[in-house]
This record gives C-alpha cells, structure tokens and sequence, in this order.
C-alpha cells in the first residue's frame, strides 16, 4: 500500500479505540508523523501493545463514562502540553434486529458509541475553545446515514454520532474548534470479522462480503480509513466542517 506522509510536529492526538482495528492505524499514522499520541481504550492489554509499539500513551477505561473522558482531556493536556485533535474511533456492536435487540444491547450502544463520542468531544471542545482551535473526527458509518438490517443498535448510535458531529460543527464554527465525521463501509477488521458472531469470519467469506455489496469489489483497509480521519486533523482540511465524509469504495452511491 502506497505511504501518505503527513506533518504534525508539536501536536498532540488524543485517539479513542485507539488499541485495534481503525483507531490503531489514526494512532499509528499520528505517531509516523511526529504527533504525541494518547491512545484511550476499554482493553488495557491491547491498548498498551499498541502504545509500546507507536511510543504512544495509554489510558484505559470506558468511554461512556463522562467523568473518565474529562479525565483522559485533562490528563492528556498535563502530560503534553495541549491538545490539538481527538479522533473518536472506539465502537461497539451487536448484531440483532431490532426485535431481537434486547434493552441492554440497546442501551450499551447507545452508551458507547454515542455517548462516548459526546462525552470526548465535549471535553475536548472546551479545553480547544480556550487554546486556540483544534480539530475533532469522530468514527460515523455508511450505517449511520443509509440505514442497514441485522444492526439495529449499531445503526442508529451511530445515526446519533453524525448528528453530534454537525451539531458541534455549527456551535463551535466561531471558535475554531472543527468537527468532521468519517464514514467507513466495510473495513478488515475485528469488529467486521468476529465481534457479535458465533465464529469469526473466513477470508473466503470476507470477500464474498465485498463481492456482493462494494462496488469496488473489495473491503477496505484500516490504513485507508486511518489516512482520512488524520488528514481530516490537518491544516489541509482547514476549511472543513461539519463534513461527512464517506470512504465506503463507492456503496453510498448505489
């Protein structure tokens, strides 16, 4: 896969889900570009894999919990310095209908994947009003716009994660604060191939999956994910807010 450079000397990127999958790769690219990285994970033997391997810092503990999220801000600030970009890339997902989603299923959803993500931008969206601007992505989903079946819970948190993104865009569009929104379709991941399966899925079945539903006829990978969220961080992206931008090999155009 070709390599993207990006630049981001005296800059610090707080990621979320930052120990696997797409939040590994943020984390990972930050680090190649010379950002101090604060990877924030539910799994602390992951998370502190990834951190030893990206020189990276981790803190581990469950974002749905306001007061954790106001803690990583502010302990990422005191460790570092400042605070330039969050990427919100931690999820969770069950695979029910809506009929067969119990209340717990439901709520934790809702809890993780939405809540978390206002929780962490809230806290980062105070402290960069205050310092001059900064930039948050969160992780959205083809899902979250267009709808899907088999993902009830999964589907509309992250629904609730655009509407977060363009509300923080607009209340915060003065301040220099940017809130942008990336979109993935299918991606090779953990998450896409075993979390809320009976049995993790082949790679004959993985790219029976992109056969069928991506017009480019493959899944992505995370790196490919990971570049767009980051360059959504940079001064490259400056004059974008409120975005969501759909990386999903052509499925949203169907």
């Amino acid at each position: 896969m070709k390599q993207v450079r990006f630049a981001f000397n005296d800059f610090t990127a707080l990621v979320s889900g930052g120990a696997s999958g797409m939040g590994a790769q943020v984390a990972r690219l930050f680090a190649a570009s010379g950002a101090q990285v604060v990877i924030v994970d539910a799994n602390a033997e992951l998370a502190t894999q990834t951190a030893a391997e990206t020189g990276a810092t981790a803190l581990v503990g469950d974002v749905s919990d306001s007061a954790f999220c106001d803690a990583a801000v502010a302990q990422t600030v005191a460790r570092t310095g400042r605070l330039n970009a969050v990427v919100n890339a931690a999820g969770i997902i069950a695979r029910k209908s809506g009929v067969d989603t119990t209340d717990q299923e439901w709520q934790r959803a809702l809890d993780v994947n939405a809540g978390g993500v206002f929780h962490l931008s809230r806290a980062a969206a105070r402290h960069m009003r205050d310092h001059g601007g900064g930039a948050v992505v969160n992780f959205g989903s083809i899902w979250g716009e267009l709808g899907g079946k088999g993902a009830m819970a999964y589907a509309a948190s992250k629904g609730a994660v655009q509407q977060v993104t363009r509300c923080f865009a607009l209340e915060l569009a003065r301040d220099g604060v940017r809130f942008n929104c990336v979109c993935p379709g299918e991606v090779d991941t953990p998450m896409l191939r075993a979390a809320g399966r009976p049995t993790p899925l082949t790679d004959a079945q993985m790219q029976d999956i992109a056969e069928r539903v991506v017009p480019m006829g493959r899944l992505a990978q995370p790196e490919e994910i990971a570049r767009v969220a980051v360059f959504l961080c940079s001064d490259a992206a400056s004059y974008m807010t409120g975005a969501m931008v759909y990386v999903d090999g052509g499925y949203s155009t169907q």
